[in-house]
């Protein structure tokens, strides 16, 4: 039975990660941090999976598995943020009306929206992961894309915007959305398309890594953009 003690301890646990991880910070950290939980920064990588989606699979079945994502991060995005959040009412740990707003390092003055939990960042980067392991399943490309998420979850703590519970949550959506979703357009291409193509994927997938040689350049970029900012050059 979960009683308020028990609460207050999860909450207690919660709130001492964040301060612990938040709380290691420098100038490089900062800019890098800030740059990297942008969206936007991440349209080459996502062009660098659909580019390899269109070149081993049959043009039908990369509808499917675009309609998919879109309905992953949809779904996990309005279930977090629309839904979740106005029900439990979290404050976000950076929310000036919180009581440890005082103890959370800001950076550039980002405070984020008013409630936290569960974390849409968190379940829209485990989302995509999760579809993205499953349609390759390069082992490399699987470890990227997941430090990815990781690295993209651990900004928003940083940032001082979520707790590790927040996160915590959030990735739980995401993958659960990623799974049904991955379920759901697999079943769909092998009963209805698969019968009428003669090949669904190519036998032998070609430049599956391309999604990780462009995000590892685009994270390079962002090292070089934190490192003459920290340094004031910019």
């Amino acid at each position: 039975m979960i009683t308020p003690d028990f609460v207050d301890t999860l909450s207690g646990i919660d709130t001492n990660m964040l301060l612990a991880l938040n709380g290691v910070h420098a100038s490089f950290w900062d800019y890098f941090m800030s740059a990297f939980t942008q969206k936007f920064i991440w349209i080459p990588m996502y062009a660098a999976i659909l580019y390899v989606l269109l070149l081993n699979f049959h043009w039908k079945a990369v509808i499917c598995y675009v309609i998919a994502i879109a309905l992953i991060i949809t779904f996990a995005d309005q279930l977090c943020a629309h839904v979740i959040r106005p029900l439990v009412m979290r404050l976000r740990p950076s929310n000036t009306n919180c009581p440890i707003a005082h103890l959370v390092h800001i950076v550039g003055g980002y405070r984020g929206g008013a409630y936290g939990f569960p974390s849409s960042h968190a379940g829209n980067s485990f989302g995509l992961a999760l579809f993205v392991a499953y349609l390759f399943r390069k082992h490399l490309l699987v470890f990227f894309i997941f430090f990815w998420a990781l690295v993209n979850c651990y900004t928003r703590i940083y940032l001082g915007v979520h707790y590790p519970g927040d996160l915590l949550v959030g990735l739980l959506i995401g993958a659960f959305f990623g799974w049904l979703f991955t379920y759901i357009v697999h079943k769909l291409l092998v009963r209805y398309l698969e019968p009428h193509v003669k090949h669904l994927r190519r036998p032998e997938m070609k430049h599956q890594l391309a999604p990780v040689y462009v995000g590892t350049l685009t994270i390079g970029c962002i090292a070089i953009y934190a490192g003459v900012s920290s340094l004031g050059w910019i």
